[in-house]
């Protein structure tokens, strides 16, 4: 433990990556009476040794609130046409008024993540609801298309917590034996939230305006307030140890109590332990290849969503002739998809999971996960295909719909193993590799609809989506691959930077 110390708090070492690097020793009480830990084997303050009511409270509220937060994102692509009328915008506004706010959520987390990991989980999240409730009333109420977009991109930021926090919480809460199931409940709500929000849009556009799914949607958020304030409880462990180890050095009036992470930071001013955590997300992207490549692939699956979202309603208006309030229903299949792969992808993690660290001697280590993501990159790649050919030659609505549901479905399956997998090789800080993948995943959904008509336009539905299932089967076959066979490598190395 001193030479672990000593190292941390060295002037020699480089600043790119000692506290980066996952942590996977802890002193114990019998090195030190003073250090404040939680016992073994059972704590009742070890957000794990929660009872299993009090786990799923904390993540069914984040569950909830991410749900609302995300539905606001798409909830407006069936009015667009109706406001860009309204405010005179031309089609890049019109695009830009739905995109912005994914592109909100690409900087939100940077900042979010890295401070919900120096002030704890709770506060940054009732923060970030209040922050998002104010903006997402000042989009009801926007008079111009640049207040709308102005708002848009504030209500995003603060809705982009939930992205942060997601990794943190479900890493602070949940053992790895448990990942697939807790990851297949919280994502149940949240996944909802985009296919709902068009079909909700759709029925507004067509029956009130457009201003009440911003107003609908903030009566939902100050009620998700309410109740986060009142069921949600702290998870972030050295938050927990830190009051515990204040609570010990009043009682007994002695200051020789510490926790592990208070000796880290000891000789580290409060603003330097700030500055080193806002920018741990940016050193993640730049230095670690194991986000670097889970990134990639999250980011353009992430991408194909949002190209889904924001172009199958003008699809059945556009094509099939159909009312802005019946396209919308379509986004069902969008939902159906990405449920049924949810769970789908739940069982199958857990018990893949288990087979192969039972292969590996009972040794757990985060590249068990990887396996998962093949099966899912085959299945979204041939919804793809059917999607895009069943569309170029008018098929029945109902193949259409299928071919979505498939593709949802492999989409799901290959980014909850990802999410996993991150988490599991960041325990100490997944909230800031949350933010880092987020990052490069929002920029895919702000960019990628914006080409979208293009591609469209020039290629049609059949080889437009062709395209994008060999991209598919490329990025998420090879960038697995090679997760899988240099992971461990790339994980010690990073160690070793230390």
């Amino acid at each position: 433990m001193a030479s672990q110390e000593q190292e941390v708090h060295s002037d020699t070492i480089t600043p790119t990556d000692v506290e980066l690097a996952p942590i996977t020793t802890h002193p114990s009480k019998t090195d030190d009476p003073f250090l404040v830990a939680f016992t073994e084997p059972l704590d009742a303050d070890n957000p794990k040794d929660w009872r299993t009511g009090r786990k799923w409270a904390v993540t069914d509220v984040l569950s909830a609130t991410g749900f609302n937060r995300i539905m606001v994102s798409t909830i407006i692509a069936p009015a667009l046409g109706t406001i860009a009328k309204e405010f005179d915008m031309n089609s890049a506004e019109s695009a830009m008024a739905l995109s912005i706010y994914a592109l909100a959520t690409a900087f939100g987390p940077l900042a979010i993540g890295p401070l919900s990991e120096v002030y704890g989980r709770g506060p940054i999240l009732h923060a970030s609801n209040i922050w998002f409730l104010v903006w997402n009333i000042a989009c009801g109420f926007a008079n111009s298309k640049g207040m709308l977009i102005a708002s848009r991109f504030m209500a995003g930021f603060g809705a982009s917590a939930i992205y942060a926090l997601a990794n943190g919480v479900l890493g602070d809460v949940w053992r790895p034996e448990q990942r697939g199931s807790s990851l297949g409940v919280y994502l149940l709500i949240p996944l909802l939230g985009a296919a709902v929000g068009p079909i909700i849009g759709g029925f507004m556009a067509e029956r009130t305006t457009w201003r009440w799914m911003f107003w609908s949607t903030s009566i939902f958020q100050a009620v998700m307030i309410i109740v986060s304030f009142t069921a949600f409880q702290e998870t972030y462990e050295p938050l927990i140890l830190r009051r515990r180890a204040e609570r010990i050095r009043r009682e007994k009036n002695d200051s020789r109590y510490y926790t592990a992470d208070e000796r880290i930071n000891a000789n580290k001013s409060a603003l330097r332990v700030i500055g080193r955590a806002l920018s741990r997300p940016v050193r993640l992207l730049l230095f670690h290849p194991i986000v670097q490549i889970s990134s990639l692939i999250s980011a353009f699956n992430y991408g194909i969503l949002y190209i889904v979202l924001s172009t199958f309603s003008d699809l059945w208006t556009n094509n099939y002739h159909e009312s802005v309030e019946i396209s919308g229903l379509h986004y069902i299949a969008v939902a159906l998809g990405e449920i049924a792969g949810s769970q789908l992808c739940a069982k199958m993690m857990d018990r893949l999971y288990h087979r192969l660290k039972a292969r590996a001697n009972g040794e757990h280590t985060p590249e068990l996960r990887v396996p998962s993501v093949f099966p899912g990159t085959i299945l979204g790649s041939m919804g793809l295909f059917l999607y895009g050919w069943a569309t170029h030659y008018r098929l029945h609505w109902a193949v259409v719909d299928i071919g979505v549901f498939i593709t949802m479905l492999g989409l799901q399956m290959t980014g909850m193993p990802l999410q996993a997998y991150v988490m599991e090789a960041y325990p100490e800080y997944t909230g800031s590799a949350g933010a880092a993948q987020q990052f490069v995943r929002s920029l895919t959904a702000f960019s990628f609809p914006l080409f979208a008509p293009a591609m469209y336009a020039s290629l049609g539905y059949g080889w437009g989506n062709s395209t994008l299932a060999f991209l598919e089967l490329v990025v998420g076959l090879v960038a697995p691959w090679l997760l899988w066979n240099y992971g461990a490598s790339l994980r010690g190395k990073t160690q070793r930077l230390s």
